[in-house]
């Protein structure tokens, strides 16, 4: 029997936690003695987790990484609420000298850095240990196994962050896991010595659940009485996702006379008070609508013309594929990793990542209805279905799965 630990976060809604809930609904416990390790035990997508992994207690130190730093303070987090004030000041000084543009992932790693003298350690040892979300210091300091693993979903080469601290933790894992290989390549630009370390494994879908949880209408009322030309963005209300570009995007669309678009985007995050300036100050609050957090995306996906994901950066957008397997016309922008998210004008469509290429997508794909079809018919006819991604995990574990074939 091996003893396995995997460690994220929560379950808030995103798609890092529905590929986590995915994966661990496919897996193969047999042999295993799996235990799941969240910081926080909250999240609409809790009733996803699968009741063969063995959820552990909740520890409060561990709670505070998502708490603000009053919150820390006030739950009598002392230490810990002093370590979030000297990285945000570090974090707000260094990164205005380095010339970061944002400083919230340097000032995670130092949230980390700083925090974990006063964190527990895991007193078990287990045979492999997976940490699923970076930064990863859970798990590469304070937890005891044989070996471990490292999940990225983003790409790295967008981050600013002190990479060398970052290397200082990823050289502790023996092997690291990226989403896609554009993901795996972009990681490599900035850490280039663990490319023997660094392996592609695609987020587990489950093409049947989706379609069948995309025939709930009972959310989706709004947009299906919507007979204008309707669009759709499932993310988080943050920079990377560039929901702001796609309020402009829209505008422009307006000032070249196509008006009968509106754009609906399922999501939460830090940026909805700047997105909902945005929306007031170009006059849009009727066409570019924010549906707000939900745990069922996918009735919206189907009631949409089209999905388009106008992010700046990805590893890979687990709802592009999700509104691939609904067989809707995709358009993404041309962010670093898009080539390996879709094959341009064969089952989805790249545009030029600026809010003009946006609207010139948008626009192209509005007024060819011909091109949306062969879209859409080319993703219906594709099998979406990869359990067997999961036997690459089963081989770099040793498992029992691994050697019953897959291997």
């Amino acid at each position: 029997m091996k003893n396995i630990l995997i460690a994220s976060y929560d379950m808030e809604v995103g798609g890092v936690e529905r590929s986590l809930a995915s994966m661990l609904q496919e897996y193969d416990y047999s042999g295993q003695q799996v235990d799941l390790m969240l910081f926080r035990h909250s999240g609409d997508f809790m009733h996803l987790l699968s009741d063969k992994a063995t959820l552990l207690e909740e520890i409060p130190t561990y709670a505070s990484f998502r708490y603000s730093i009053l919150e820390t303070i006030k739950k009598g987090l002392f230490f810990l609420g002093v370590t979030r004030i000297l990285s945000k000041l570090q974090a707000s000084y260094v990164g205005s000298k380095k010339g970061f543009s944002e400083n919230g992932y340097y000032q995670l790693q130092l949230m980390w850095k700083y925090a974990l003298p006063f964190l527990p350690r895991r007193d078990r040892h287990y045979d492999v240990a997976i940490s699923y979300l970076w930064p990863h210091y859970y798990v590469a300091n304070k937890v005891n196994a044989t070996q471990k693993i490292g999940w990225i979903h983003t790409d790295y080469s967008t981050l600013e962050v002190d990479v060398e601290l970052d290397l200082r933790m990823w050289r502790q894992f023996n092997y690291i896991i990226a989403v896609s290989e554009a993901c795996k390549e972009s990681f490599l630009t900035r850490y280039g010595e663990l490319r023997d370390r660094v392996f592609v494994i695609e987020n587990v879908m489950s093409p049947e659940s989706i379609r069948l949880l995309s025939r709930d209408k009972s959310h989706s009322l709004m947009m299906k009485e919507d007979n204008r030309f309707k669009l759709l963005t499932v993310a988080r209300l943050s920079h990377a996702k560039g929901i702001d570009q796609a309020v402009k995007a829209l505008k422009l669309l307006e000032q070249r006379g196509i008006k009968d678009i509106t754009w609906y985007v399922v999501g939460y995050g830090g940026d909805e008070p700047h997105i909902k300036e945005l929306i007031k100050q170009y006059g849009l609050e009727d066409r570019f609508i924010l549906l707000g957090k939900q745990i069922n995306p996918y009735p919206f996906m189907a009631e949409c013309d089209m999905y388009v994901q106008p992010s700046r950066y990805e590893g890979k957008a687990i709802t592009v594929t999700e509104a691939q397997i609904i067989g809707k016309p995709v358009m993404i922008t041309r962010y670093p990793t898009a080539s390996s998210q879709v094959t341009h004008n064969v089952d989805g469509y790249i545009a030029e990542l600026t809010e003009e290429g946006i609207a010139d997508g948008i626009a192209y794909l509005y007024s060819h209805p011909e091109v949306r079809e062969r879209l859409s018919n080319h993703c219906l006819e594709r099998d979406f279905t990869n359990k067997d991604e999961l036997a690459k995990l089963y081989q770099l574990m040793g498992t029992e799965s691994s050697r019953r074939g897959y291997s």
